[in-house]
Formats: structure tokens, C-alpha cells, sequence
């Protein structure tokens, strides 16, 4: 399984995690197929898109992030090992943290807490409006 874009350094450490998350070379259907997207003609024409479909589990996925058949193998099983490990082991990827933190910022805020930040923004406002300069009302 060497590949010039990958090191060979890469490709054991992923073996060795797919084989301690149980994941055989006979378990996985492995398709390359015309990508998606932009690109025009050549990603038309050219089968650089794997699919991927681990039969035991049942996660099937895509990968396309380049041009190279060789990378889209690579990555697609990284992917696929994080997703299983998520699955049975329970492991929050970094992917998956990044997006429950974004979707905790995003999350509205309690009634009780609007309220409070708005006293708080309401009293630096008084601050700030007795820090102006008195005018002396009319020379």
C-alpha cells in the first residue's frame, strides 16, 4: 500500500488502528467513482471519489478532498476508523467538538441570563453617561 503521497510511517499507524478497532480489509467495499462538485469536465471523467462501506457496521462514506486516488483511500479510512471508534468506543473526534462548541455559542440564551446581561450593559451606560462633560448651560 505504499503511496508516494502517503508515508509508509502513515499507512502502518492507520493499519494499526484499524486493526484495533477490528476492521479488516474483508470487511470494507471499496468503490472509486466520478466525484461531485466543481471542477468541470475532469471531475467528470475521472474516478478519483471512494466510496467506502465497512459490511459489519454498516458506515458507508465518500471522500474527494483531492485529486489523487491514493490520498481519497487514505483519509477515507482514517475516516472511517474515527467514526467507528466513535460508535463503539464512545470517543468525541475533534471534528465532533469543534461542532458541539459551535452549536453551544449558537444556542440562545436562557431568559434569565438575557435579562441580566442587559442590567449589566444598562448600568455601564448610566457609568458612562455621568463621565460626560457637564455643559454649563448657556454663556
Amino acid at each position: 500500500m505504499a503511496d508516494p503521497y502517503i508515508s509508509n510511517e502513515k499507512w502502518k499507524a492507520l493499519e494499526g488502528r484499524m486493526a484495533e478497532l477490528g476492521i479488516g480489509d474483508d470487511d470494507l467495499v471499496e468503490k472509486f467513482v466520478t466525484g461531485s462538485g466543481p471542477g468541470g469536465q475532469k471531475i467528470n471523467k475521472t474516478a478519483s471519489c471512494v466510496y467506502l462501506k465497512h459490511g459489519p457496521s454498516g458506515i458507508e462514506l465518500k471522500n474527494q478532498g483531492s485529486r489523487s486516488r491514493a490520498v481519497n483511500r487514505y483519509h477515507a479510512r482514517r475516516e472511517l476508523c474515527e467514526r467507528l471508534a466513535e460508535k463503539i468506543l464512545g470517543e468525541k473526534t475533534a471534528r465532533r467538538q469543534a461542532a458541539e462548541k459551535i452549536r453551544r455559542q449558537k444556542r440562545r440564551r436562557s431568559r434569565r441570563a438575557k435579562q441580566k446581561m442587559l442590567d449589566d450593559k444598562h448600568k455601564h451606560s448610566e457609568k458612562k453617561t455621568l463621565r460626560r462633560r457637564v455643559d454649563s448651560g448657556g454663556d
